[in-house]
């Protein structure tokens, strides 16, 4: 027996080969597959239950997918939902879903997956000694664990496999690993579970394990040995290089990733290419261990405000570093003296864009900008308060001197007002696995049939 995962795309809203896609359909497959979201840009989506996505763009492609599953009659899954996999964001796909089953004439029986986690349940497992840090880990307790915004923990192929049970003929899935949404099926079909893991990691990005990453569609087949990987964008090709590099991707260790029950070993793994485009890759492991899913958490930490000005003069470009400084402490002295703060109260950062905005001190760059742009970010405890404190820095960032002994400069406000107000801003408070008694103690489902009947459940 073969199982054969056809995947659209590393993401919905990132945009594929519609040709490619259609190439995929004609060659057929057992089930399609496509991840829904990322930590990637940060905490706010998690923070929020919110897309970063487009709505517009991911019902555009939500519709190819929806006509190309009909057509094969085949079951769809979507992965980490609308970004970050909370509850809202499963409900915000799901009503995508119904919207275009109405549209397209279909009737349908939707799963919907869900990986939020209520804080107390997340509490009594910590007291229960089965909440363990990863490396970094934050540090938690149950105050901390119940500021949280929103916790999901990821789910595996068991529980893709449950909604699988359902007969559904879509799935949209809360937070799930990258790689269960695709190793679900082939595992429970009974292929080689090795090959199913690391058929899937590879498979994850869709076309990015080949020459033409923006053509996104690939086809991948399971079976009790191995696994086959193809693109069907006609101008890309799979080849043992880009096949085997994408273990790298987002892992730290090029052999070894972990998933909830055990983890995958490649270290004995072997890819040939079968033709220009294909590859086989035979090898590879999988090891059994205690069942546990990662947590992800994230929390309001105030907000925020943003100001932006550019230095262009020579010398303030050289000593960026040094202005930057002396503006942080004069604002954060007159912010604590004029409006009556304490320092605890509120946070400002400047970072240098052109010299170590991204890298901050990590940054090992020595070449010179012609310009610099410093970005001030104000955080405090409400809106008001971080308002109020841009304002007061305002006129700073548009005159400070380098010395008390020189005329004031002026920089360049790149829009105007300078001021921006940001809203919220989050962190992530979660670096945790959570040991689980069976794999849908954390998870729960719920089936529904839309289009023309009311929900079954």
């Amino acid at each position: 027996m073969t199982t054969t995962v056809l995947v659209p795309s590393g993401v919905l809203g990132l945009g594929f080969s519609q040709a490619a896609l259609e190439r995929g359909i004609a060659q057929g497959c057992d089930v399609i597959a496509i991840d829904g979201g990322s930590t990637d840009s940060g905490p706010h989506s998690l923070g929020t239950g919110l897309s970063k996505y487009s709505r517009a763009v991911c019902k555009a492609e939500w519709r190819a997918l929806m006509q190309a599953r009909a057509e094969l009659g085949v079951p769809l899954i979507i992965g980490t939902a609308g970004t970050s996999g909370t509850d809202s964001t499963v409900d915000w796909m799901y009503e995508i879903t119904c919207e275009l089953a109405a549209d397209l004439g279909q009737t349908l029986r939707v799963a919907r997956l869900y990986s939020g986690q209520d804080a107390g349940f997340v509490v009594s497992k910590l007291a229960a000694g089965q909440v363990t840090p990863l490396s970094p880990a934050p540090e938690i307790d149950a105050e901390r664990l119940r500021e949280m915004t929103n916790i999901v923990a990821l789910a595996g192929a068991e529980q893709v496999q449950a909604a699988l049970d359902t007969g559904a003929d879509i799935i949209i899935a809360g937070r799930t690993t990258d790689t269960a949404i695709i190793a679900a099926l082939p595992l429970a079909r009974g292929e080689h579970p090795g090959a199913c893991w690391h058929g899937a990691k590879i498979a994850e990005c869709g076309a990015l394990c080949s020459t033409h990453p923006g053509t996104g569609v690939i086809r991948v087949t399971f079976d009790e040995s191995g696994f086959e990987v193809e693109p069907m964008a006609p101008e890309a090709a799979c080849t043992p290089h880009s096949v085997s590099a994408h273990m790298l991707y987002e892992n730290s260790d090029p052999f070894r990733l972990y998933e909830p029950g055990g983890y995958l070993d490649v270290s004995a793994a072997r890819y040939k290419a079968l033709n220009g485009r294909r590859v086989r890759v035979d090898g590879s492991d999988w090891v059994s261990g205690r069942y546990t899913v990662k947590l992800e958490g994230a929390r309001l930490v105030g907000y925020q405000t943003m100001l932006l000005a550019i230095l262009r003069e020579a010398r303030y470009v050289a000593n960026a570093q040094a202005w930057a400084d002396k503006l942080v402490s004069v604002l954060s002295a007159r912010a604590a003296d004029q409006i009556g703060l304490a320092i605890g109260d509120f946070s400002i950062e400047l970072r240098l864009i052109g010299v170590n905005a991204a890298l901050g001190a990590l940054e090992t760059r020595e070449s010179q900008p012609a310009e610099v742009g410093a970005l001030c970010l104000i955080t405090a405890r409400d809106q008001a308060m971080a308002d109020e404190i841009g304002r007061l820095a305002n006129p700073f960032l548009l005159h400070m001197p380098l010395t008390e002994d020189e005329p004031l400069p002026t920089f360049a406000f790149p829009y105007s007002p300078a001021q921006t107000s940001r809203g919220a801003v989050y962190e992530f408070a979660l670096n945790h696995v959570m040991g689980l008694n069976t794999p849908m103690e954390a998870f729960r489902l719920e089936l529904s049939e839309v289009g023309t009947r009311a929900d079954v459940a």
